[in-house]
């Protein structure tokens, strides 16, 4: 890609979002356009190959928070293709056409205009975009992200654990220390001049940029390739690392561990590690947001005339809960911290829903007592609100 593309694109409007846009948005917004334009689902169709094409280049950028903070100050730089100064350099914004300004240096009026940009703006952006002459310093390259599961019990995700995580991905080739070179000493590939990275028209004044083929997108090329990479500088590698799962963790969460993925190449960082979390269940708990739930059978002499109930709670001990009379079946009730963790380290609570059991044996005595009840009660008839309320609808 050149300079002078990179300053032009609108790459927030290529993705459809803010120029205020987080992480996340940028995220989703590429996932979503990605699908609708990728290859796979549009055979056959240039424009949509393209489009996708492009989408993937603002991703690059803009998913990125390093290039995507160097591709603001150039966008804020060089706004609408002119670069702005303030008041003391001349009391106004003089404007230049870009073509002149990444060419060949700018001339007459304009290179006076540039001020202390005489030397030409190349040198100052040539880091800054990556590119350069041949004598350019091959750049690093950041590792790719990888992505594992993991298994918890109920327990684990509200209480937090570190779980031990085996993992196989590509790493530095150790036979050659990731030159992919038997001597150690590749070359710069003189297709992309080391960036890795080649651009051509994509038509309507875009270029669209694209993984070297000669280099494989490493920048170089080894001269005795290495027998056991390749010459790619990368071998597949297991290892066993403990990773901390956070307390109050919830089934299918997606946990990113930064530089905990593939090792990067020339200084490059690392990538990400990201865990999907999956939880099992519980013969007694449940959960719902960061509270616990629990159902707690009582006794009908309980509910109706009311008294203490003890409940369990997940791995501490019981807690008491007093029953109000005239409990009715499937009320809930709370017992406050005694639930999942937060992110705040606090924790939510238990939700107890009462559920009366309905003796099955009765031994005559208690056949007796319920009988001398139902005596005393007969005159009120439960069901008598609900017949009204049925004639009034």
């Amino acid at each position: 890609m050149s300079t002078k593309d990179f300053v032009e694109k609108d790459y927030y409007k290529v993705l459809g979002v803010p120029k205020d846009a987080t992480e996340a948005e940028i995220k989703k917004a590429y996932r979503k356009l990605a699908r609708e334009f990728h290859p796979d689902a549009n055979k056959g169709d240039a424009k949509a190959e393209d489009r996708f094409k492009e989408i993937s280049e603002a991703n690059d950028i803009l998913g990125d928070p390093k290039r995507r903070k160097e591709y603001d100050e150039a966008r804020a730089l060089f706004g609408n293709g002119g670069l702005r100064t303030g008041p003391g350099a001349g009391g106004g914004s003089f404007n230049f056409d870009l073509g002149d300004l990444f060419g060949g240096g700018a001339q007459g009026g304009t290179q006076a205009g540039a001020g202390g940009f005489g030397g030409g703006l190349g040198d100052v952006f040539g880091g800054l975009f990556n590119r350069g002459g041949p004598g350019t310093r091959v750049q690093p390259r950041r590792g790719q992200d990888i992505e594992s599961e993991v298994t918890l019990s109920f327990s684990e995700a509200v209480d937090g654990a570190t779980v031990p995580l085996r993992m196989s991905s590509q790493a530095p080739c150790k036979a050659c220390s990731g030159t992919g070179d038997k001597n150690g000493t590749p070359r710069v590939c003189p297709t992309c001049v080391g960036t890795g990275q080649v651009s051509r028209g994509g038509g309507g004044g875009f270029s669209l940029t694209d993984p070297c083929v000669d280099c494989r997108g490493r920048g170089l090329i080894a001269q005795d390739p290495c027998d056991v990479c390749k010459g790619s500088g990368r071998a597949k590698s297991s290892r066993t690392m403990q990773v901390r799962i956070p307390a109050g963790v919830s089934d299918g969460q997606r946990i990113r561990l930064r530089g905990k993925g593939t090792a990067g190449e020339r200084g490059g960082h690392a990538g990400d590690l990201y865990v999907v979390v999956h939880v099992g269940s519980h013969p007694v708990f449940g959960r719902k947001d960061d509270n616990l739930t629990i159902t707690v059978p009582v006794a009908y002499v309980e509910a109706a005339l009311g008294g203490e109930v003890k409940v369990p709670t997940l791995g501490g001990p019981p807690v008491t809960l007093k029953l109000p009379a005239g409990t009715p079946n499937g009320r809930t009730m709370r017992a406050r911290g005694k639930g999942a963790v937060r992110k705040d380290g606090t924790r939510g609570d238990l939700l107890v829903t009462v559920e009366v059991a309905v003796p099955k044996d009765l031994d005559d005595k208690a056949r007796e007592a319920l009988e001398s009840y139902r005596e005393a009660t007969a005159g009120e008839d439960p069901r008598a609100e609900l017949f009204q309320a049925a004639k009034g609808a």
